[in-house]
């Protein structure tokens, strides 16, 4: 469905292209393609950014071609402070492309460069493409299955993003939601912590989360919030019908508004003295509390609210 690269922060690389990975030597160092660096000295993909982007591609000429060549960008990092047109005219084209624009201390740029001619501009691009939640619907019907979809709100850290794609992709979900901001990227570390999944499994960026959930109520998917102590045990949550889970991050959980939108609140029970699950394994416990239901024969369709619900919404 969609080609990707990455490289680690080796400067090893490895290339996939829809869904099959290559054979590389662990001593490749990473390269430009010659039509960004025609002649191979300053700019170029150079490494892994640690703050958990992807490749990083240093250089005026090099981020406007690979914004024009269509590359997939997470975030796009301008010197603060200049006033220079070509770098306004990068962060149009960035924005443009659903790209985040970041203003950052030339000191750090320095820090971040391998190349040290990054020019005031590097930006971080994403391990594989995007798609469009229109898209993860589409995936559902082509399958003839009912919708079931991951909303990661708020998942900064791209260990437990890459997990949760792992399971998503295990589980046979049809997609990952992820915000533009506030989240982990589709980094070197998120396709290598999810065993190469990114490239298997859909994956929309969305600049609003309850936008995104709104319309997925519109398209008849039901949204559960994964709660710690309240709301309907999972097993008692019909997860026949189309849904999505919605994780919150380890620290807040679900922002109030995303919240305010669910549909149900849904917890998994703990027994011990630790008051919650970590991210990634509460989506694989949901995940596969879906997949249990969907294959065998459940005879309580309630929706939690004295209601039954035999597909679509009610």
């Amino acid at each position: 469905m969609r080609d990707g690269s990455c490289v680690d922060n080796k400067g090893k690389g490895k290339s996939q292209g829809k869904g099959t990975p290559n054979e590389s030597s662990s001593n490749r160092k990473a390269s430009v393609p010659r039509h960004l660096d025609p002649y191979g000295k300053r700019q170029g993909v150079v490494r892994s950014d640690d703050s958990g982007g992807g490749d990083l591609i240093e250089g005026r000429n090099a981020v406007i071609e690979a914004l024009r060549a269509g590359v997939a960008i997470d975030k796009v990092y301008i010197a603060s402070g200049e006033t220079d047109a070509s770098l306004k005219h990068i962060a149009s084209l960035a924005r443009a492309a659903g790209a985040v624009v970041s203003e950052t201390d030339r000191r750090k740029l320095d820090l971040m460069s391998d190349t040290h001619s990054h020019q005031g501009v590097i930006a971080a691009a994403a391990c594989t493409g995007y798609v469009l939640i229109e898209d993860i619907l589409g995936i559902a019907r082509k399958r003839s299955e009912a919708p079931l979809i991951v909303l990661c709100d708020g998942i900064t850290d791209p260990h437990n993003l890459g997990a949760i794609i792992r399971t998503c992709e295990a589980a046979g979900a049809h997609g990952v939601i992820i915000p533009k901001h506030r989240s982990a990227g589709l980094s070197a570390t998120v396709a290598k912590t999810s065993s190469g999944a990114v490239y298997h499994v859909a994956i929309a960026r969305v600049t609003n989360m309850t936008a995104a959930v709104k319309e997925l109520k519109g398209n008849g998917v039901w949204i559960s919030g994964a709660s710690a102590g309240s709301g309907l045990p999972l097993w008692q949550a019909d997860m026949k019908r189309p849904t999505a889970f919605v994780i919150g991050s380890e620290g807040t959980g679900i922002s109030r508004l995303v919240r305010d939108n669910c549909d149900i609140d849904i917890n998994i029970p703990m027994y011990g003295k630790i008051a919650s699950l970590n991210a990634s394994v509460s989506a694989a416990v949901l995940l596969y509390e879906a997949v249990r239901q969907r294959r065998t024969d459940i005879t309580d369709h309630s929706d939690g609210r004295g209601g039954h619900v035999y597909g679509g919404r009610k």
